[in-house]
């Protein structure tokens, strides 16, 4: 019998994230463990009129191309992959793995290669969301592998992903707007502000939001959501942080990270786990030392780590910094081939002074 929560999901990431009209070309990528969700999704975009176009992504096809691919190769972008970034009206990720360190030993020059080489179509999918060109979504369906890294039996893990989704209730869209309503009071209150501080036991940063506006993230594009970002101008962060998280990027868990910024740039890197990775997507390009994005999360409902960005991002009472690509919507002009999201919480004495008013303290909002 069919989980009734993977089809209101289906439903929801067609209707609600991407909302898909008569006549749309819509991208769907996923892997074979995602085909529950990817048929449905794939039967909610026909039942919306839609022209879906079906790709496939299996870690083995990753692993085989790095580990024995020629450098020509791994930069080779397919024409028909440009064509749909470049063209298609929605774009539909579906992620789920087998193996979440499948790709832990290979060589990180490698995967700094491949991902360089894409570089511009994430500059072009980026440009073209910002413009409302393209409508995007990102989602995970649960698998044993994503269970065993949160820590988790499947069943547990479902239910975890569902609750955020908020699939487990009678309107899951109504839930969504809810939280869009709370955050929109955030994000008009941040509207026009300059200069943001942020001090803590694990920070002690000071940006600039002269010019940059606030995106109210409220599940349209990452299902589930729950923050509010901006792009920080890109010369004006100075300062340091210890995220309290692990950072996993490109199949690698980095722990114990530690940035310090001057003038905007990483000047300072380290890591008890993975350094040598760190150091390597450092180097990736000109952009991937600065900070593309700077959030709060705000989904109190997701409250354990569980080794999934999609999720951990989120969490109530936590801070996220994303060195490399900047979101174009949010005024930031930082362009790079890496987008890497760090967390750090916030809830052990952390605040977040904006414009000399003391906006957060302890993971929670203090205006009105």
């Amino acid at each position: 019998m069919s989980d009734p929560r993977v089809e209101k999901l289906a439903a929801l990431l067609v209707q609600y994230c991407v909302k898909v009209q008569p006549g749309d070309t819509v991208m769907l990528l996923g892997s074979s463990l995602t085909l529950p969700l990817f048929a449905e999704t794939y039967r909610q975009i026909i039942r919306a009129g839609g022209h879906p176009l079906v790709q496939w992504q299996e870690n083995i096809f990753a692993e085989i191309m790095l580990k024995e691919g020629s450098d020509e190769q791994l930069a080779f972008i397919h024409p028909p992959a440009k064509l749909t970034v470049e063209s298609y009206d929605c774009y539909i990720y579906l992620g789920g793995s087998e193996n979440t360190k499948a790709l832990s030993n290979v060589d990180p020059a490698r995967q700094q290669l491949a991902m360089s080489a894409r570089r511009e179509l994430l500059e072009i999918r980026m440009r073209r969301s910002a413009a409302g060109e393209m409508r995007w979504v990102g989602t995970m369906f649960p698998t044993h592998a994503s269970a065993q890294d949160a820590e988790m039996s499947l069943a547990e893990y479902e239910d975890f992903v569902y609750a955020a989704c908020f699939v487990d209730k009678d309107n899951p869209v109504a839930e969504w707007q809810k939280i869009s309503t709370e955050q929109q009071k955030l994000v008009d209150w941040l509207a026009g502000k300059k200069e943001v501080k942020v001090q803590g036991p694990n920070v002690e940063m000071t940006l600039s939001i002269d010019g940059r506006t606030f995106i109210n993230s409220d599940a349209t594009h990452n299902m589930p959501s729950g923050e509010i970002f901006t792009g920080p101008v890109e010369d004006s962060v100075n300062g340091w942080v210890r995220f309290t998280y692990p950072a996993i990027y490109q199949g690698r868990e980095v722990e114990g990270i530690e940035l310090r910024f001057e003038n905007g740039k990483v000047v300072d890197a380290s890591a008890q786990k993975n350094e040598a990775f760190l150091h390597k997507i450092l180097e990736t390009d000109a952009g991937s030392r600065y900070l593309g994005e700077w959030a709060i999360g705000t989904n109190n409902g997701i409250t354990r780590f569980t080794r999934s960005i999609l999720f951990d991002e989120k969490i109530g009472g936590t801070i996220h910094m994303a060195v490399g690509a900047g979101y174009p919507e949010t005024g930031s002009q930082n362009k790079s081939a890496v987008h890497w999201d760090m967390i750090c919480d916030m809830r052990d004495g952390g605040q977040i002074w904006v414009d000399g008013e003391l906006f957060y303290e302890r993971g929670r909002f203090l205006i009105e």
